[in-house]
């Protein structure tokens, strides 16, 4: 590299200045600072460290301007304290940042009003796009909203239109897997436990838990909501095996149904896994570290994330194409906490996981 200057350290360092020290063109500069894969290891590295020597400092503002972008994306989800939407934020993080862009985030609290408040501020601060997971309620007036205001939007897991993009996942079929799985077990007395407020993707498990019932001849209609807190769902568990509602398994809206279940029937000294079946559905980190450990239909949050933020930032290149879908297949994961059922307390053969 060339000996830099006094009087070069004392004016204002330019992109030029650091493709010249780097012996690079000022293109290959620019592709560097907006972390283009283009530019081989080797010329990246040297580039940077001419920038670190030289004390470059990139003018985000200017880019913004000629870029006429603010290389910003809002995230707007429900719910900060579930881990689900944790792994879908890094999964949304992941693209935007690989793509020289931030992401804001904000909390909804699935609230309509705070939703529109928030939506609002975001345009305020000149977002380039939002990626939304829609709270309850949520009307296709916002989506047309959205349109006036010429702000790409992305849904994610949750849908109030077809007029836009969409990342998601096949409730249905998840449904089906868990139903079947614990079919096969024997079991036939099965409930569906869901908590939550009323939108497109507790609509759809519902739909797919009744539908997967029917399909193997059951009883689609032992359908039981639980409350919200994990300490007040598992006061909710002797409502699963007494009275008329008596099952011998339960598949759960989500794992935090499964985790609060779970501890219920640890209560009243029921055994997850010989006595009861549970299956969650999501499957994040705690299904693997619960005891025993939770058979749970895996919906991947984080790929969910990475294909809602590469939709956008296809909608963002291209505004005119047509509205997309990305419906990713569930899995079912298969542990400790279902077992064959042969009828009656602890009535298994083996543990199915």
């Amino acid at each position: 590299m060339p000996i830099l200057s006094e009087s070069r350290k004392k004016n204002r360092v330019t992109l030029l200045d650091v493709a010249r020290y780097a012996s690079v063109s000022r293109a290959t500069a620019s592709l560097v600072i907006r972390k283009s894969p283009l530019v081989s290891t080797e010329t990246r590295a040297k580039v940077e460290a001419a920038m670190k020597e030289l004390g470059y400092v990139y003018n985000m503002g200017a880019a913004r301007l000629r870029a006429d972008r603010s290389l910003t994306i809002g995230v707007v989800i429900p719910n900060l304290v579930n881990p689900f939407f944790t792994e879908l934020l890094a999964g949304i993080d992941r693209i935007i940042d690989a793509a020289g862009m931030v992401v804001i985030l904000v909390n909804s609290r699935d609230l309509v009003t705070r939703q529109e408040t928030l939506l609002t501020r975001m345009r305020e601060h000149g977002v380039d796009g939002i990626i939304l997971c829609p709270a309850a309620e949520t009307e296709m007036l916002l989506v047309e909203r959205m349109v006036e205001w010429e702000l790409p939007l992305v849904q994610v897991l949750r849908r109030v239109s077809d007029d836009c993009d969409y990342a998601g996942v096949d409730y249905a079929l998840g449904m089906r897997q868990a139903v079947d799985h614990l079919a096969d077990l024997g079991h036939r007395d099965i409930a569906f436990a869901l908590h939550g407020p009323v939108h497109s993707a507790y609509q759809e498990r519902v739909d797919g838990f009744r539908d997967a019932m029917d399909a193997r001849g059951l009883d689609p209609g032992n359908i039981i909501r639980v409350p919200n807190h994990i300490a007040e769902i598992a006061e909710a568990a002797p409502l699963f095996v007494s009275g008329s509602r008596r099952s011998s398994a339960v598949v759960c809206f989500n794992d935090v149904v499964a985790l609060g279940l779970s501890a219920g029937f640890y209560d009243i000294g029921m055994t997850v896994g010989r006595d009861f079946s549970l299956v969650g559905f999501d499957d994040v980190a705690d299904a693997e570290a619960m005891r025993p450990r939770l058979t749970s239909v895996a919906t991947f949050p984080e790929a969910i994330g990475e294909g809602a933020a590469k939709l956008l930032l296809d909608r963002l290149d291209k505004p005119d194409l047509a509205p997309r879908k990305l419906v990713n297949a569930p899995q079912l994961h298969i542990r400790q906490s279902s077992a064959f059922w042969q009828g009656g307390v602890g009535g298994r053969a083996q543990n199915a996981g």
